[in-house]
């Protein structure tokens, strides 16, 4: 009496449901691969792992995973800059080369001859009053601006020309600069320095060794190259010239450093060296009275060649 009925309906509802779902062992409905198992069955274990294909996910991966390859060594920027050498110009060609370099130094004294007329005192002084004259005859009336514009701007342009003219001498100069400039009356060859810069040279020295005549006594010692060697003397620099853009990076000092070398072991310690006065550039082809600025770049080269003499001695001394 103390059951509940709809209970034990219940419970004997699930146990005949129970009785009928348990199949033979030998059935067909069983399937293994179907059924969960709840132990270790061989039939269901895994494939090894290195049989499996590998997924898209990990394909990915790897695709966008950079590959680990050395790191870059960088390469030395000052690598393809090509050395600077100076050195004794052997060849024929590196000397035709070095005289071009001065003959083209000849040439550019035009432009310095044609600025140093164009801005001089006395001309700027005569060209205003020149201006202030054709203005005086032709102005009469505000219409005749554009007349003396244009008479202004031709007198200019005549001037220019005459200017341009009266510098063309350096050309000249310039053309005669050939392969005998290099010999001395006895035919022989003057020292050519050259600053390389790679295989292009950008600066030279002409230098003139004059031995002076051996003494008696110094015949009677000895003969040959050793007793003609150091018999003093003087070095001449004859031409001294850098290309345009190397100007003023020290070139043209190195250059005179080597040929104040040059001049001591082939003259001896004691041998002078100076700029000759008839040097490739001294040619002047205007009024003295517009190369003021020439002779100021004379002074100035030849007190850069004493520095550097009495640098190269006080080495010697320490």
């Amino acid at each position: 009496m103390n059951t509940v009925p709809g209970f034990k309906t219940s419970a004997a509802f699930f146990t005949f449901l129970r009785a009928n779902l348990v199949l033979p062992t030998t059935s067909t409905l069983n399937s293994n691969t179907s059924t969960p198992l709840l132990h270790p069955y061989s039939s269901q274990s895994l494939p090894p792992l290195h049989t499996l294909p590998p997924s898209s996910l990990s394909t990915m991966a790897t695709l966008m995973t950079p590959t680990s390859s050395p790191p870059a060594v960088p390469a030395n920027p000052l690598d393809d800059i090509p050395p600077l050498t100076t050195q004794i110009l052997t060849s024929d060609d590196d000397k035709i080369a070095a005289l071009k370099l001065v003959a083209d130094s000849i040439a550019q004294q035009r432009q310095l001859a044609s600025r140093a007329i164009i801005f001089h005192p006395l001309t700027m002084a005569l060209y205003i009053a020149l201006m202030g004259t054709i203005s005086q005859f032709l102005y009469k009336t505000r219409g005749d601006t554009g007349v003396v514009l244009t008479t202004c701007a031709g007198v200019t342009m005549a001037c220019l020309i005459a200017i341009r003219g009266a510098t063309g001498g350096y050309l000249t100069l310039a053309e005669e600069m050939k392969w005998s400039f290099l010999e001395n009356d006895e035919r022989e060859e003057d020292v050519v320095l050259g600053s390389k810069f790679g295989d292009q040279i950008i600066g030279t020295v002409v230098l003139r060794l004059e031995r002076n005549p051996p003494s008696p006594s110094s015949k009677r010692k000895g003969s040959g190259k050793n007793s003609s060697k150091h018999s003093g003397g003087k070095g001449i620099v004859r031409a001294w010239t850098v290309r345009m853009k190397y100007r003023g990076k020290g070139v043209g000092t190195e250059l005179l450093e080597e040929a104040v070398k040059i001049t001591r072991r082939e003259l001896g310690g004691s041998a002078e060296i100076g700029f000759a006065k008839e040097h490739a550039n001294s040619g002047m082809v205007v009024p003295e009275l517009f190369n003021g600025g020439f002779r100021r770049r004379e002074k100035k080269a030849a007190k850069l060649l004493e520095g550097v003499v009495e640098s190269m001695e006080g080495k010697k001394k320490r």
